[in-house]
């Protein structure tokens, strides 16, 4: 709880400040520009992905293949679209980190490697129905 805490409370701040802080070095208008072009891209690029995924999701159903990477991808990308709504370049960094196939699958591996942890020590249960 106080993790999470922390984290919302704590992002925002750091994210008002580094804006001020390159506000100041190059400028309000160009700082405005900056921020309104990574959200501009962002949502190109988690339309271009969304669309991709759901792409790949509809092609393992029809051969008949549950699509548990895909569903993983259409989440990172959820969550990176969300981030990219966020303002601030912190943000901006984070939600283009998972719409990008290409770090999106290292964090998916950072993600996994960490849920399976969970489960070996017991913190994370799988119940059956």
């Amino acid at each position: 709880m106080l993790k999470f805490l922390l984290l919302f409370t704590l992002t925002p701040l750091l994210e008002v400040f580094l804006l001020i802080e390159i506000g100041k070095r190059i400028g309000v208008i160009p700082t405005i520009i900056i921020v309104g072009a990574t959200g501009f891209f962002g949502v190109l690029l988690a339309r271009m992905q969304g669309f991709y995924t759901i792409y790949r999701f509809r092609a393992e159903l029809e051969e008949g293949v549950f699509p548990a990477e895909e569903m993983f991808d259409g989440a990172c990308v959820l969550v990176g679209a969300a981030f990219l709504l966020t303002p601030g370049l912190i943000t901006d960094i984070l939600g283009f980190s998972l719409l990008m196939p290409q770090t999106r699958y290292y964090i998916k591996k950072l993600v996994r490697d960490k849920v399976y942890k969970m489960m070996q020590e017991g913190d994370i249960r799988i119940r059956r129905w």
